[in-house]
């Protein structure tokens, strides 16, 4: 079983959070597995995979809403044997149909190999007050 290096867990968490900050949905959920979870502070339950999360991004970009900035910060890296956790203080502003909303949060992904790459396949947001 491979470990992913430090180097590849901060580039595939970068890649994430850079297709976020765009609103970019096809490149941002590329990184996710299809099976991937997502537990959200905002959301009533946890969303059981993609499509599911698919699903709600594109409701909310119906509704107005677009990331303005998201800006990551106080990152660490775990790597254990075929996966790596990767957490981190997520700066998010958005801007929807109400105004803008800014976020300070704590969020964890998990990464695993699948195929030759990193895939994420759970995140997990937190408040952070």
């Amino acid at each position: 079983m491979t470990t992913p290096n430090q180097a590849d867990v901060e580039a595939a968490a970068s890649a994430i959070v850079d297709a976020f900050a765009a609103t970019d949905r096809d490149r941002y959920f590329a990184a996710f597995a299809p099976d991937a979870t997502f537990v959200f502070h905002t959301e009533p339950a946890r969303l059981d995979d993609r499509a599911t999360y698919e699903r709600l991004w594109d409701e909310w970009v119906a509704s107005g809403w677009r990331v303005v900035e998201c800006t990551s910060s106080d990152r660490r890296v775990q790597v254990l044997p075929g996966a790596a956790v990767f957490t981190h203080t997520v700066d998010t502003t958005v801007e929807t149909a109400d105004g803008r909303e800014s976020y300070r949060e704590r969020e964890t992904i998990v990464f695993a190999f699948e195929g030759d790459g990193l895939v994420a396949v759970h995140e997990h947001l937190s408040p952070l007050t």
